[in-house]
């Protein structure tokens, strides 16, 4: 049985459609008024999808959020979420946010590889620790740096997809091509947290039922706490990002 509709989420959100349009609009204003202190299409690599933005605090950053967009690892990009980063600067932290190669240009496998590189090339501009969340897809990419990228301190995956068998049976895998080996070594919730790296994994309440199942998945087999935000759903779950005093923002940059 394909697994579409479980993934399916714009069509079980009211006005679903509309927020990629409010995105855009508010990640536009946000760039214009925070000006020289965004420096945008930094490059991480040779690709042209291979860039990030990076926002800075008034003041020396304290250290450097990440945030990976979704899309379903399909479509999206970081220019859809700058406003996300109002957060991090108001509590003294810098945020990058890296677009990557999209499917079918790219395998997951080497879009994991792409966010590594970009993690290293913001912790060669940013001292101090870092910390990598991101969205759905994004989220399924923050959680691999978790495993793979040895400078993130804490990972933070939002409503993450952290075992990618269930793609295998959905009608995005024609663009995506996943097989089981690739499943196998890509899906987080099957390989082991690094020793030095925290993480909490964070899901809306309002979600299909396939993305609870996926958050709980991961914090359970990581052994690390994971949070059920009450009526967000999967669109509005990264709201929080934007607010320096909610719960996400502490979660993700507390104590640090």
């Amino acid at each position: 049985m394909r697994s579409d509709l479980a993934y399916a989420n714009a069509a079980f959100i009211a006005g679903g459609a509309e927020y990629p349009a409010r995105w855009a609009r508010d990640a536009a204003s946000f760039r214009a008024a925070v000006g020289a202190r965004g420096r945008l299409g930094l490059a991480y690599g040779p690709g042209a999808a291979q860039r990030f933005d990076l926002f800075l605090p008034e003041a020396v950053p304290r250290g450097a959020l990440i945030f990976v967009h979704g899309g379903y690892w399909l479509e999206g990009g970081r220019e859809y979420y700058s406003h996300l980063a109002a957060g991090a600067l108001a509590r003294g932290w810098a945020c990058a946010l890296p677009s990557y190669t999209l499917a079918p240009s790219a395998r997951i496998t080497a879009m994991v590889a792409e966010i590594a590189a970009a993690v290293q090339a913001v912790a060669a501009l940013v001292p101090g620790p870092l910390v990598v969340t991101g969205h759905s897809a994004g989220g399924h990419l923050a959680a691999m740096m978790g495993v793979v990228a040895s400078g993130a301190a804490r990972v933070v995956p939002i409503s993450p997809v952290a075992e990618l068998a269930p793609m295998l049976d959905n009608s995005m895998n024609g663009d995506l091509h996943l097989d089981a080996a690739e499943v196998a070594a890509q899906s987080p919730a099957r390989l082991v947290l690094r020793p030095d790296c925290s993480a909490h994994v964070w899901v809306g309440g309002q979600e299909r039922p396939a993305f609870l199942w996926q958050a709980r998945l991961l914090s359970e087999n990581w052994a690390c706490p994971w949070t059920v935000a009450p009526g967000r759903h999967h669109f509005d779950v990264i709201d929080d990002l934007a607010d320096p005093e909610s719960l996400l923002m502490q979660t993700l940059l507390g104590g640090l």
